[in-house]
């Protein structure tokens, strides 16, 4: 599960912000929407609110770019992501670093790196103990030999191979050291250094992030007939009109008649990219571009990929539609429908304008679903929304509700309503609008 995200000089946060998922124990509702592991208790949502431009979205790129540095290195683009608000930030080190649990072990992975110049210049990984300590796993640093902690002793094979790889990496200065030893490694099976998986799979693979026209999952749901079923069901009850979900085969020729051809061979670029860095032999992703739906399957490095797109039905109506003919409220759920079906243990979803284009009570609707159908689960959900009319106290405690707002700099700041002292009967959503918590927009008068 995700603890807490840490950024600094990125994008609009200039000194470092941080979002955490750790249960404040002066609240007392909603009990269920906390899991405890070990000594730690830990939230299972978080809703962020904020004028337009505040930042919310660059909370959400900030997880995209972690995840995208580790599976592709430093890109190209970097070079202008530093905070820009003050002119020293250029040459200014910019942080980023998740803690997270795999299991009942609580991980700290970081990394910190001049964008401005394309070079990492450290990074490290800690194991967080529940006293308050902590044990140095690796640690990495520019032009030097990446050291291990205090790990325990090494087979004399596994000295040796660490050793030659730590070696060879000295001088890599826009690819990080985790993703390094997860490219074709192998680890026995008792190995000391299995934490190198354990850290870099967790950030890869359970945090899903879905930003509004552009949906990702890996999720199986639209590859079997009984799925499609469940999510016809599902899909009813947000009474879209939709009565049947089918799937067809397309060829890549006719993916391209519907999306443009550069982003058809970006995605199957995407794809193989994964398949490398996860030391994978087969891959299948659902991927929703605008008005494309598609559900792509690679099952080796050289096969021709499967692509299925679906086929929709309405009420008694014999025609079939395609998925470019819905609503746009309609084609938001289905960037979301696999968050209610998935069955993926430890998952935590970051979704950008949860609300996009849909109902506030059909919002309201899911968020309530989304609760229900991962009650007993360590599943998460982190978006961000503009929809006032879910900051309810019967909804979320006030621990899982943030802010982000900015300041006379114009750098993004992020802090709790927990901060806030509020009775349990205040309309939350009311002294919101009316400004008692910030992060609204302020207005400028102007002369016609």
């Amino acid at each position: 599960m995700l603890i807490k995200i840490s950024i600094e000089n990125f994008k609009s946060f200039d000194q470092r912000e941080e979002l955490s998922m750790i249960s404040s124990s002066k609240v007392h509702e909603n009990k269920n929407h906390r899991i405890q592991i070990k000594q730690t208790t830990l939230l299972k949502n978080a809703v962020i609110y904020g004028a337009n431009a505040s930042g919310k979205s660059n909370l959400v790129v900030a997880f995209e770019f972690i995840k995208k540095v580790l599976m592709e290195g430093l890109p190209v683009e970097c070079i202008n992501d530093f905070c820009r608000n003050r002119e020293e930030n250029k040459t200014k080190e910019s942080f980023f670093e998740l803690q997270f649990t795999v299991g009942n072990t609580f991980y700290a992975y970081g990394f910190s790196a001049i964008l401005s110049q394309r070079k990492i210049t450290e990074e490290w990984l800690y194991e967080l103990l529940q006293d308050g300590e902590s044990r140095q796993l690796f640690i990495r640093k520019a032009n030097e030999v990446t050291q291990l902690g205090d790990i325990g002793k090494l087979s004399e094979a596994e000295k040796s191979r660490f050793a030659v790889y730590s070696e060879d990496f000295t001088g890599h200065d826009t690819q990080l050291f985790l993703a390094e030893m997860n490219r074709g490694k192998k680890y026995v099976k008792k190995s000391k250094l299995l934490f190198f998986q354990y850290a870099f799979r967790w950030i890869v693979n359970n945090i899903i992030i879905i930003k509004p026209n552009m949906g990702i999952s890996n999720t199986e749901a639209y590859y079997n007939d009984e799925s499609l079923e469940n999510i016809s069901e599902l899909i009813q009850t947000f009474d879209t009109g939709i009565t049947d979900i089918k799937t067809k085969v397309i060829t890549v020729e006719e993916m391209e008649k519907m999306i443009p051809r550069e982003i058809v061979y970006g995605i199957f670029s995407h794809l193989k990219q994964q398949m490398q860095a996860t030391n994978s032999t087969s891959i299948q992703m659902t991927w929703r571009l605008n008005d494309g739906f598609f559900n792509i399957r690679i099952l080796d490095n050289y096969a021709e990929p499967e692509i299925t797109t679906l086929v929709l039905k309405h009420g008694k109506s014999v025609f079939d539609f395609s998925f470019s003919e819905e609503s746009d409220g309609t084609k938001r759920l289905f960037d979301l429908i696999d968050m209610l079906l998935t069955d993926r243990p430890d998952t935590t979803f970051v979704v950008d304008e949860l609300e996009r284009s849909l109902h506030p009570k059909l919002t309201e609707h899911f968020l309530k679903l989304f609760m229900k159908a991962h009650e007993d689960t360590s599943m998460q959900l982190v978006f961000t929304t503009h929809e006032a009319s879910i900051m309810d106290q019967s909804l979320f405690r006030r621990d899982e509700i943030w802010f982000i707002e900015r300041d006379a700099d114009n750098a993004s700041k992020i802090y709790s309503l927990d901060r806030f002292k509020e009775r349990y009967d205040r309309k939350l959503s009311k002294a919101y609008l009316e400004g008692r918590y910030g992060a609204i927009p302020v207005f400028r008068s102007f002369s016609f």
